[in-house]
């Protein structure tokens, strides 16, 4: 049984699915045969079923980044602008510490920090930061930001830099994955270019006051429904002109399946306009289905969605110790799992793995290791409200 709160069970058990799906996702990056040599979403190597295992997690970093801009506006809802200010701009640079430190370790193994990937905790963190100054502005002009910075950004895919210096790297902070070397043995990856992920959390911001106390719970289903619906229809239209909105058109494939997979196959990084509708669309049905509904599933899903940072670091650790005892057993070396993840040598890895029926059975192992641990976390950082640093935990 959940310990009462004030949290809101809907935006928990959204939260909590997707970061139950995010672990499928870095399951299959360290178990899958072959992944770090091929792309799931290459449609001359993929199949259906390994497409979708790729596809359903698309959903975990929009709705997680998503979600954080409405947990900032409830946070600040019962804050002071200065103090809303504070607090997301110190917990953005811890987030962005986070990940160049504890992230990269423990997805790398590597203590000299020869590869550093900047994902989705820097992300999260760099829009923090970015919203801290946004939030001093009327709603209707941070919805007008938002928007614009998700729909209008594919217009710049054809810009691209070259180099290290500082114009590209600025440019490679805000639009355009690259990587760039540091020295002559370290490498750092702008893995999630930011100016589209703000926008997801400056919507989710303003999302936020849907949620308000006085806001009334049947108009708010009323626009979830809307939102939900709107978001997919504009997804099968502006997909189906195959014009704009993503930097890769769908084409006719070999078979009437793989064609759908290309109409399907949305870009990520950065995300495109498709992506974030084709998530962020679903999404809103999720909760305007959901609400109201408490049974033994949702609540276990809602603990993993109440601890989702100490989860997120949790899971990779988990993951990356699971791989290495995987790579021993097949009689591999644990030293091929410390960096090759990251793309440092994965030739040296390329036959290690297991099917993919064996990743959803270490996936669900894995679930089932957390969530006791999650719970008692959770209960932990429900009974010690007081503590300031455990909301930054």
């Amino acid at each position: 049984m959940l310990i009462k709160t004030n949290r809101i069970e809907t935006i928990d058990l959204l939260r909590g699915v997707v970061m139950v799906l995010m672990a499928l996702d870095h399951t299959r990056d360290y178990f899958h045969i072959g992944n770090s040599i091929s792309d799931p979403t290459d449609l001359e190597t993929t199949t259906p079923f390994l497409f979708f295992t790729r596809f359903i997690t698309h959903y975990c970093a929009p709705v997680f980044i998503f979600l954080a801009g409405t947990s900032a506006f409830l946070y600040g809802s019962r804050k002071t602008k200065p103090q809303l200010f504070k607090f997301l701009f110190t917990r953005g640079l811890w987030l962005i510490f986070l990940e160049i430190v504890l992230n990269n370790l423990i997805w790398q193994f590597d203590p000299e920090y020869n590869l550093i990937v900047l994902q989705v905790i820097w992300a999260i963190g760099l829009c923090m930061v970015g919203l801290s100054f946004l939030i001093f502005l009327p709603k209707k002009i941070l919805l007008v930001i938002g928007a614009i910075l998700i729909a209008a950004h594919n217009t710049f895919d054809s810009f691209t830099f070259e180099g290290s210096n500082i114009r590209s790297i600025l440019w490679y902070i805000f639009h355009q994955r690259q990587g760039i070397p540091l020295g002559e043995d370290h490498f750092i990856i702008f893995a999630y270019p930011i100016a589209p992920w703000l926008g997801v959390m400056v919507l989710g911001y303003c999302f936020g006051v849907l949620y308000s106390k006085d806001f009334n719970a049947v108009t708010r289903k009323k626009w979830l429904l809307q939102f939900g619906l709107f978001a997919i229809a504009a997804f099968f239209i502006i997909r189906g002109i195959n014009i704009y909105g993503d930097m890769v058109p769908w084409t006719k494939q070999k078979n009437f399946v793989f064609t759908v997979l290309s109409f399907f196959n949305v870009t990520k990084y950065p995300p495109s306009l498709l992506y974030v509708l084709i998530t962020l669309g679903p999404a809103m049905l999720f909760l305007y289905a959901f609400e109201g509904i408490k049974t033994k599933i949702t609540d276990f899903f809602i603990v993993f969605g109440r601890v989702p940072l100490f989860y997120y670091f949790l899971h990779v650790l988990l993951i990356h110790v699971l791989a290495i005892l995987g790579i021993l057993i097949l009689g591999g070396s644990w030293s091929d799992l410390t960096a090759s993840i990251g793309g440092l040598s994965p030739s040296s890895i390329a036959a290690y793995g297991y099917s993919l029926f064996v990743v959803y059975i270490v996936w669900i192992i894995i679930i089932a290791i957390l969530y006791p641990i999650c719970k008692k976390y959770m209960r932990y950082k429900a009974k010690n409200k007081a503590k300031w640093w455990l909301s930054y935990l």
